[in-house]
């Protein structure tokens, strides 16, 4: 596994932490790559149930790093799309691994930093985070999802300024408009998304895979197009064994105890 993100294991879920902290966790491809596999094992582990995106040091992620792999030089201009492409693998798999993954923004999260954090499905960031979309500073336009994220969260309107203008949000204005789940005390944002984390770890996982598959489909499809999808997956749900279990437990008045991924 890359130095550069490093594996947490916990009981029933993973933490993965971006691990550059003197670049402030800007993505390099060593890290990107790092990041793609380690989804890969999460989602092969089957006691794995839930993970938490984190930064090391006082930033989460700022963006990509400004090396030789994107600088203009004397044999003429990068291969931005290539760049690219790596950031919109991760971005994809975020969103497509069949777990739920909390994200814990420490400090910056920008360019495609910021993208990262919104790939996620639930954000908490601290006080002090900031998302910045700072791509027109050097004259790029946004990537790795933030034209799709950014509208669908917080209005076409507010989306167009901040690209174009490349303002910073903080935390609490970016719970406010609806861009993450919540803001909280610096002091208390690895606490609070660790323990979410580990109660998303023991709760239906297949259901909460649905629920990511449900989301996803509905940025394109008709009412009567997810309406049918939703019961598809309700169908599937309702033959699942954690199904059973939650009425069960309903029934006798006990909290349930999901098997979620685990094999029979």
């Amino acid at each position: 596994m890359s130095e550069e993100v490093r594996i947490e294991r916990h009981d029933g879920w993973r933490k993965l932490v971006l691990n550059r902290p003197d670049k402030l966790n800007a993505a390099n491809e060593a890290m990107l790559t790092g990041l793609l596999a380690a989804l890969d094992e999460a989602e092969a582990d089957r006691a794995c149930r839930a993970l938490l995106l984190t930064g090391e040091g006082r930033g989460f992620c700022a963006g990509q790093e400004l090396g030789p792999a994107v600088m203009p030089g004397p044999s003429g201009a990068p291969d931005l799309g290539a760049v690219a492409a790596l950031h919109h693998r991760f971005v994809h798999r975020l969103r497509s691994v069949p777990l739920p993954v909390v994200c814990a923004v420490n400090g910056v999260a920008a360019g495609a930093g910021a993208s990262y954090a919104l790939a996620c499905d639930i954000v908490l960031a601290a006080r002090s985070a900031r998302f910045i979309q700072a791509f027109i500073k050097i004259g790029l336009v946004p990537d790795s999802g933030a034209t799709f994220f950014l509208p669908r969260l917080i209005g076409e309107a507010r989306a167009r300024g901040l690209a174009m203008l490349g303002e910073a949000v903080e935390a609490e204005r970016a719970e406010a408009w609806g861009l993450i789940w919540r803001a909280v005390d610096d002091a208390a944002l690895l606490p609070e998304a660790e323990k979410l984390a580990a109660h998303l770890a023991t709760q239906p996982t297949a259901a909460l895979a649905a629920m990511k598959r449900l989301f996803a489909a509905s940025a394109t499809h008709t009412l009567a197009t997810q309406l049918d999808l939703e019961q598809d997956l309700q169908a599937e749900a309702g033959r699942s064994a954690d199904y059973a279990e939650g009425v069960r437990a309903f029934l006798e008045k006990r909290a349930p105890v999901f098997r979620g991924r685990e094999r029979s």
